[in-house]
């Protein structure tokens, strides 16, 4: 038995041993019992497995919980209990439903009790009475190992990550907004974009262009002409204060359908020649397969150090002008066992597994300064920031099934996520689709929107016969004709540049210890019976946020936990369709508005009077807020421009009656704060920061 931290225990188990004997019974805490069986499970779904020649092998978890969290990226729902999970890499575009880009083997239970199936080779489980899990055998014949873990869900999320990666830091830029759109095909184009930000007055600190290269090569900038000076483009854009990011997709593309490439067709030459892709057993290159996105494509291997070497070769050029980083899109492209790595493995650990290799290599290619932006991945995620939900269609339930998604991601180790605002695909959102999401991405770890090209997938549709598809806020604005919606949005994304201080050290507090910035209240709130149950809203840090996810909803139900919380809008003054709001008080729930300034205490429910303009958001006694204020007028809300390597005014603004809370950044400041009964006071520990405490900034 090897132990973690805060009590938690782990031990791994070898299933080569466990799953020889039919009638191995492995004993643990809170009743518990693992046990192995050989043999072919054939209550499973049959969908894409392909037959296993030596069998199917089952581990079974007798253990009694109401509640199952972790599996990855799931949209389906947070809570696993009563599902059948199919641990595969795969892609699917809009409406994920039971599939997952992010699998990952690995959950725990309401009742302490956490299971991690360390293996690259596709699982599944059913979540049923008891939990069983069919298993495969690797590529050379061998069964996994398990690792079963007992004690509070963030004591075995902390020992899960430290077992699979730590999380990777990124720069503080990373976590402002990020304005994006595939229509964006020109260099002039996307000044233009860059430009409009700062004269609305939306602050933005990086900008993504997807459609930058030749669409051949993926590499050459300027393919096509449109591009004028790359070059200048990334300085122009750093004296705004933003930063480029490049997409990326890993393929030698088939392009026989398409005006040929001298360029790509010696890339392919020369790739076959020095074996630099993912093989079939008889040698031949591996295509993707006919039905799927880049079919007949080929597969750079990045086990292959030559491969590598090559594949990033052509792309220094691209750090050397400054590019930021780069979206690393797609990956999920290895559809068969029947294929070959240079470092051994087969399509049987290349299904999961070749978007690790894809993405870790240019992970390592960025380095720690610049970015990744990444759909698809497997266990040990986290320690390859930063992960983005894919693609979903500007619908309200999709709104729904994605922060379902960003909570099981974070519950399975991986703290850094995000998700195109509004949606991506499909006609242009509803106007309050679009602003809900906005008020929600705040305080998500990173906040970015971006939309699909002209003539997508699922475009059209009465909201986009005369305009741009395009999910700007300004574009946004001028389709729905209202006046008032610009002023709306900048107050958010002001408001999140006023939060970067305190996000980036929540980022550096998740790395630290492996919990996720965006936080299911169970992994908080272990013991409480509405804390498990919660699908809907989510922790970072102090911060208690409650989206509001349904059309037309002006108040919803909050439950919030043990402690003492206060509305983080307390002391605005009610406004608009916040001050007419008249709704019956219910006798099992007290009712308040977004702008009281009243404490509330937890372990209660509360009908919450938010309005259009605002969501729920709590601040919990004992936690401090650090902000970047405009000195003239230190509201949030303020404008404080796109700078991230300093403060206008960084503000200190503890909550409560007493508490005690350290603040460090990337600019060598560490400063702890203290406070009871209405006084407070700093301490620098190093730094030279300016700062001030606001005692009274929440009443």
């Amino acid at each position: 038995m090897e132990m973690g931290t805060n009590m938690t225990e782990y031990c791994r188990y070898d299933l080569n041993e466990l799953l020889t004997d039919r009638e191995a019974v492995f004993c643990g805490k809170e009743n518990a019992v693992l046990r192995g069986a050989s043999g072919v499970w054939r209550e499973m779904d049959t969908d894409r497995r392909e037959a296993d020649e030596d069998g199917e092998y089952v581990l079974e978890l007798v253990h009694e919980c109401a509640h199952i969290y972790g599996m990855g990226e799931r949209f389906d729902r947070v809570d696993q209990k009563g599902r059948k999970v199919r641990v595969e890499v795969w892609e699917k575009f809009c409406h994920q439903g039971e599939v997952s880009y992010c699998p990952i083997p690995f959950f725990f239970t309401d009742r302490g009790v956490g299971l991690w199936v360390d293996t690259l080779t596709i699982t599944e489980f059913d979540f049923g009475d008891t939990i069983r899990i069919r298993l495969r055998k690797d590529s050379v014949g061998r069964l996994p190992e398990a690792v079963l873990f007992f004690g509070e869900p963030a004591g075995i999320l902390k020992i899960f990550v430290e077992l699979t990666g730590r999380p990777a830091a990124v720069p503080k830029w990373s976590l402002g907004p990020w304005m994006s759109a595939n229509r964006w095909n020109t260099q002039a184009e996307a000044l233009r974009q860059a430009e409009l930000a700062q004269r609305m007055g939306f602050p933005h600190t990086v900008l993504v262009v997807e459609a930058w290269s030749d669409e051949a090569t993926f590499y050459r900038f300027n393919g096509h002409g449109r591009w004028s000076a790359p070059q200048t483009l990334c300085a122009e854009l750093l004296k705004k204060g933003i930063r480029l990011v490049l997409w990326q997709i890993p393929v030698f593309k088939d392009m026989r359908n398409e005006e040929r490439s001298p360029v790509l067709d010696e890339d392919w030459r020369y790739a076959i020649e020095h074996g630099l892709c993912i093989r079939n057993r008889d040698g031949s290159p591996y295509r993707i397969p006919e039905g799927h996105w880049f079919a007949g494509s080929l597969l750079p291997d990045f086990t292959n150090p030559e491969t590598v070497s090559w594949w990033f070769g052509k792309r220094q050029y691209l750090l050397d002008m400054g590019v930021a980083g780069f979206k690393t899109d797609g990956g999920e492209f290895v559809l068969t066992d029947d294929v070959t790595a240079y470092n051994g493995m087969t399509g049987r650990e290349l299904r999961n597994y070749y978007v690790t290799s894809y993405c870790r290599a240019y992970a390592e290619f960025a380095g720690p300064d610049r970015v990744l932006f990444s759909r698809a991945g497997y266990t040990g995620q986290q320690s390859i920031p930063i992960q983005w939900a894919g693609d979903q269609a500007s619908e309200w339930e999709e709104m729904r099934h994605v922060l379902a998604a960003g909570l099981s991601l974070g519950l399975s180790g991986v703290p850094l996520w995000s998700f195109d605002i509004g949606g991506f695909a499909g006609p242009l959102p509803e106007q309050e689709l679009y602003e809900r999401s906005v008020q929600m991405a705040v305080f998500a770890p990173v906040m970015q929107w971006h939309s699909e090209t002209e003539g997508g997938q699922f475009a059209g549709g009465p909201a986009q016969t005369d305009c741009l598809n395009d999910r700007s806020p300004w574009n946004i604005a001028g389709v729905f004709r209202d006046g008032e919606l610009l002023e709306r949005l900048r107050f958010f994304f002001r408001l999140r540049m006023n939060l970067l201080p305190y996000l980036y050290r929540q980022m550096q507090i998740s790395c630290g210890t492996g919990l996720p910035v965006m936080r299911h209240p169970v992994l908080e709130y272990p013991d409480d019976r509405r804390a498990q149950e919660t699908d809907d809203c989510f922790l970072m840090g102090d911060l208690y946020v409650a989206p509001v996810l349904y059309a037309g909803q002006t108040e919803r139900e909050v439950y919030l936990p043990e402690g003492e919380w206060i509305s983080l809008w307390a002391g605005e003054t009610a406004g608009g369709d916040d001050a007419c709001l008249d709704a019956e008080q219910r006798p099992d729930r007290a009712e308040i508005r977004v702008t009281d300034d009243q404490w509330l205490p937890g372990g209660k429910s509360y009908r919450v009077l938010c309005g259009r303009s605002r969501i729920p958001v709590f601040l919990r006694e004992g936690g401090c807020l650090a902000l970047n204020l405009d000195p003239d007028a230190p509201v949030l809300g303020s404008d404080v421009g796109n700078g991230t390597d300093g403060y206008r005014c960084l503000c200190f603004c503890p909550a409560g009656r007493f508490g005690d809370w350290l603040f460090t950044d990337d600019l060598g400041n560490e400063i702890r704060v203290r406070w009871a009964s209405g006084r407070a006071e700093a301490e620098r520990i190093r730094g030279h920061a300016e700062y001030r405490i606001l005692t009274d900034f929440l009443r």
